[in-house]
């Protein structure tokens, strides 16, 4: 058809002065300056422009927006502050991204329920600031909670150093408002500690995009421990570190959070933020106990005796809050740290039972002797869920190649040891081949229910997370027979 292509040009072009016709004139970007920013998120190993970005300030504007797109049969990428690893919020060469930067309001604090109603917008970091004034705070704490939004946290159903004992995203939240594919308003969950009805308050968490634009969302609050204290431990084997993890939980502790780094990740972590961490070390624990005095007390006691029986060359307790705030600096600057001992650095993330971490941590040490590419891991030791830092140079031929076979390999070796292919990053386009790993083809197709169930005309992020049956047919042939599947329709690098 000859002429299509200009009937693509007029459509976006009518598109977008529909846009421009209800939402200011600042809220409409088309240019391509203007939308080279948002051509991709945190990974950046995938590169798009979006036909047109928008940037709405009320929910009415969203759901004008989604109405419009609906009508016109445009798929829309709803985007967070871009932090995002899996690339969740690549956007579409024939799509609408739609930015929710500007919903940035902490609507109302309630000291007295304990919960907080924010806006997607709203940073991670600025909840706990803004309810610290009444003693409480938000316990779901990303190592990019400086600059995520709780709207991606959401999305991706985040963790963070602390979510051993306080849980993940979906276990912090109480109530969102959603913007459907058609432009509906819905309310899901309730300002209670249960709603009525099925539980699509934990589906919509995590559900990347593909079930509903968030504008709304209501967080739990925590009191704030009466004590909070970090033991620092240093061993000469990873694997050992490993097996200590085991040993803690199996005493019956439950840390507020238990991390793990390796030599490479402690030396970068050092340099950068100079946290006092052991130079020598192969890998440190971080462990973190919090309660009333008396039970912190007790707990740093028995830790400490744990420790050095599982091989502990150092234990060491931080002082005061400085040190222990100094701690998780350097824990929660480790991904940046290692940009400044590798050109590039791949991000992987899966998660596997607490028992097989010294079995993982030792395959991933000779694979990364396979590949030739060192691996710096830093991880949430308590939950089982690995980051594994692949470095590499972008610049070299066949590197980038090499990297991605590794953190495929490391993804597979999850998936066999029991484990799954993300726990926080969420699967985006990064990971969607591996999905097919992952689940069998019914599952697969039920999750299609699922999407079609919220999203029938398959606007909401189309192409992430959940790949079409035809798709792992051919990444089936391709992983036997090439052992990669390539995406041309990409720019990369």
């Amino acid at each position: 058809m000859p002429h299509q292509p200009e009937k693509t040009v007029a459509r976006n072009a009518g598109l977008i002065k529909a846009l421009r016709d209800f939402l200011p004139p600042e809220s409409v970007l088309d240019q391509r300056e203007q939308l080279r920013p948002f051509e991709c998120d945190g990974l950046s190993v995938y590169r798009q422009l979006p036909m047109v970005v928008v940037l709405p300030e009320t929910i009415a504007q969203v759901q004008g927006i989604m109405r419009l797109c609906h009508a016109q049969d445009i798929p829309v990428v709803a985007r967070g502050a871009g932090t995002g690893l899996s690339g969740g919020a690549l956007p579409l060469a024939n799509g609408v991204l739609l930015s929710l930067a500007k919903f940035r309001n902490i609507l109302h604090i309630d000291p007295h329920n304990a919960m907080a109603t924010v806006q997607p917008g709203v940073r991670n970091l600025a909840i706990s600031e803004a309810a610290a004034a009444y003693g409480l705070y938000y316990a779901p704490d990303p190592s990019s909670q400086i600059a995520c939004t709780i709207g991606g946290n959401v999305a991706e159903n985040s963790g963070g150093v602390h979510c051993l004992k306080y849980g993940l995203t979906v276990h912090n939240i109480l109530m969102l408002k959603v913007v459907t594919a058609e432009g509906e308003l819905l309310t899901i969950g309730a300002e209670t500690l249960d709603a009525p009805g099925y539980d699509l308050l934990a589906l919509m968490t995590g559900s990347e995009g593909m079930l509903g634009i968030i504008v709304e969302v209501t967080v739990k609050l925590l009191a704030r421990p009466e004590r909070a204290q970090v033991v620092l431990a240093a061993f000469d084997d990873v694997v050992k570190a490993g097996e200590a993890v085991g040993a803690i939980i199996a005493a019956g502790i439950i840390p507020a959070g238990l991390e793990m780094m390796d030599r490479l990740a402690i030396q970068a972590a050092e340099d950068f933020v100079h946290a006092g961490y052991p130079r020598d070390a192969e890998a440190i624990l971080l462990c973190e106990l919090d309660g009333t005095n008396a039970e912190v007390s007790e707990y740093i006691m028995t830790m400490r005796r744990i420790l050095t029986d599982s091989g502990a060359t150092e234990v060491r307790t931080a002082v005061d809050e400085a040190e222990r705030q100094l701690f998780w600096k350097g824990r929660k600057s480790a991904f940046p740290a290692v940009g400044r001992i590798s050109p590039d650095y791949y991000c992987m993330d899966g998660t596997i039972p607490r028992r097989q971490l010294p079995h993982v941590l030792r395959r991933i040490s000779e694979m990364s002797e396979e590949y030739g590419l060192a691996v710096a891991n830093v991880f949430h030791a308590g939950d089982g869920n690995l980051h594994p830092l692949i470095l590499f140079d972008a610049n070299k031929e066949g590197e980038l190649h090499r990297a991605e076979e590794l953190g495929q390999g490391i993804l597979q070796l999850c998936v066999e040891v029991g484990g799954t292919i993300t726990g926080e990053h969420g699967v985006g386009m990064e990971k969607i081949d591996q999905m097919c790993i992952q689940f069998r083809s019914a599952e697969l197709a039920q999750f299609h229910a699922v999407k079609a169930a919220f999203d029938p005309s398959g606007l909401l992020n189309p192409g992430k997370a959940v790949p079409t049956l035809q798709r792992c047919a051919e990444f089936g042939a391709m992983h036997v027979h090439h052992g990669k599947l390539s995406h041309p329709e990409l720019e990369r690098f």
